[in-house]
């Protein structure tokens, strides 16, 4: 879907690639279900239990993320499904763009010329196509919030900034961090133990942390690391 630069998360279409998250973390669970009961420490029903409650479970949590990232009243699954899509098209980073959202504002009278204004840091290249097509998806966002939650705006970005950081570790800046340690360095290490410590505050003087990865960031041993680095 896009690259969400996480530690230990393996290249597309392998075992821990981003997709394939939710199977391995059943398959994490059944393995552990395994040994408890190898230890009769449960019994095979508990641990059949365990695991058919996994899907339930997880479409729960993740139903609850994803509407309070969006900032919604409920969780709107045509809504959110139209915008993953979108993202996936468009190659959109999913950091930035869910932090960038909380600046929209639920005003249904904004023109199509400024709907988007809010987002053009995340919506880069994308031509006339499929800027209709954000249009279209911004309007029912906007409609959405403003017909189902009494918060003002402002009220809403807090939410939303609480649950969507601005900075995350990024595989290209540890990779830097690690590059400067190795020559004796290690300035770059404690400015992001310092920005991760507030990953969802502003941090003045540190936005080039939040920014798109640079072209280099995505040659090989960068964009991924090892467990070891």
């Amino acid at each position: 879907m896009m690259c969400f630069n996480s530690l230990g998360e393996d290249l597309p279409g392998r075992r821990y690639c981003f997709a394939n998250q939710p199977d391995i973390g059943l398959w994490n669970i059944a393995q552990f279900a395994e040994a408890l009961a190898a230890a009769q420490l449960i019994n095979e029903k508990e641990a059949n239990y365990a695991m058919e409650r996994y899907g339930d479970k997880f479409m729960d949590e993740y139903e609850a993320i994803m509407t309070k990232k969006l900032g919604l009243s409920k969780y709107n699954k045509e809504m959110i499904s139209k915008l993953l899509n979108n993202m996936a098209v468009d190659k959109v980073d999913y950091t930035n763009f869910f932090r960038l959202l909380s600046n929209v504002k639920a005003n249904p009278s904004t023109s199509d010329d400024e709907l988007l204004n809010p987002l053009k840091a995340a919506l880069l290249d994308i031509g006339k196509e499929r800027k209709e097509e954000w249009i279209k998806w911004v309007r029912g966002y906007i409609q959405e919030v403003s017909g189902g939650d009494t918060s003002s705006d402002e009220e809403r970005k807090a939410r939303m900034d609480s649950v969507n950081p601005k900075y995350i570790l990024r595989n290209y800046l540890c990779q830097s961090a690690i590059d400067a340690a190795e020559q004796g360095d290690f300035s770059e290490v404690n400015n992001l133990l310092r920005l991760m410590k507030r990953p969802y505050e502003e941090q003045p003087g540190m936005e080039k942390y939040a920014g798109l990865p640079p072209a280099w960031a995505y040659r090989p041993g960068v964009c991924m690391l090892s467990c070891s680095s």
